[in-house]
């Protein structure tokens, strides 16, 4: 596996690839990598002949300096995990390369309002500068983001759309830890008290779907029974539970279209988002977690 910290050199070798007839498929991470990002590069794998991933922890995305410092970082093992996945070349730029003398910005309006975007300022317009200038750099022909940053990966694809950015946007499944916890480079900041208070996530998760295949459509009944199961595991807050519309990220009163129930909660300082996608089937929904 190639490493490089320059713009040029990353693009010279990607375009080699390219010229030997290689797809390019990308992955950008800001590290710390666990089997969720390796997942990934297996699905880009089943895409394209040449893997592509990034390393670059994205300052203008953080609206909270102390997030951004506390950020794990472990660069020499996320090199060794990355190659024993199949990456032939990890980019790695210095954050004076890629914003010296910034001034410009991209944001996908509306989609960003929401979820994430309604408690994180600025959040989703620092994700899309950096994820288009990254792929202007590598132009890969693929790229695969996971459904647990699900705003995000819509976000990216509506992005890609409307820019028209030659790329395949690949969403991959979520990736769970044993007892149900969405795999997250932040997981690492959780105690064992903490983490095992945090699977209320999932299982309140798990009531909804029930709730849902059921056959209720009551989005109040629907939240309540997440914000119950989440309450009596004492978290430090819940930022939101939503029942929004897939395609427009708008919250809906009524569940009869396609849906994501999406929930964000801190325990302790560690601020764990998760969501489940509510599929209409043959007169009801059926969901996927």
């Amino acid at each position: 596996m190639k490493i490089t910290g320059s713009i040029a050199e990353i693009r010279t070798i990607v375009q080699n690839a390219r010229k030997e007839g290689k797809r390019i498929g990308f992955v950008p991470t800001m590290g710390y990598l666990h089997k969720g990002h390796l997942s990934l590069v297996e699905i880009s794998k089943q895409h394209a002949d040449f893997q592509v991933m990034s390393i670059f922890v994205n300052r203008i995305q953080f609206n909270d300096k102390k997030d951004f410092e506390d950020y794990p970082r472990d660069f020499e093992r996320d090199f060794a995990l990355a190659q024993s996945a199949g990456v032939h070349l990890m980019f790695t730029p210095d954050e004076r390369d890629m914003y010296q003398n910034h001034l410009t910005y991209v944001e996908v309006e509306s989609l960003s309002k929401y979820l994430c975007g309604a408690t994180r300022p600025g959040h989703f317009r620092g994700v899309c500068t950096v994820v288009s200038k990254l792929f202007n750099i590598v132009l890969p022909d693929v790229s695969v983001f996971g459904r647990k940053d699900i705003q995000q990966a819509l976000i990216i694809e509506k992005m890609v759309h409307d820019l028209n950015f030659p790329i395949q946007i690949i969403t991959a499944p979520t990736i769970r830890e044993e007892g149900g916890l969405a795999m997250s480079s932040r997981n690492k900041h959780l105690s064992h008290d903490e983490r095992t208070r945090a699977l209320s996530i999932h299982r309140g998760l798990l009531k909804a779907k029930s709730l849902i295949e059921s056959g209720n459509r009551n989005t109040t009944e629907i939240k309540a029974v997440i914000q119950k199961e989440i309450e009596a595991a004492h978290p430090q807050k819940i930022d939101y539970i939503e029942l929004v519309s897939y395609n427009s990220l708008h919250p809906i009163e009524k569940l009869d279209e396609k849906a994501i129930l999406a929930v964000a909660a801190f325990f302790g300082n560690t601020r764990l988002i998760d969501n489940m996608l509510i599929h209409p089937c043959e007169g009801g929904f059926t969901c996927e977690l």
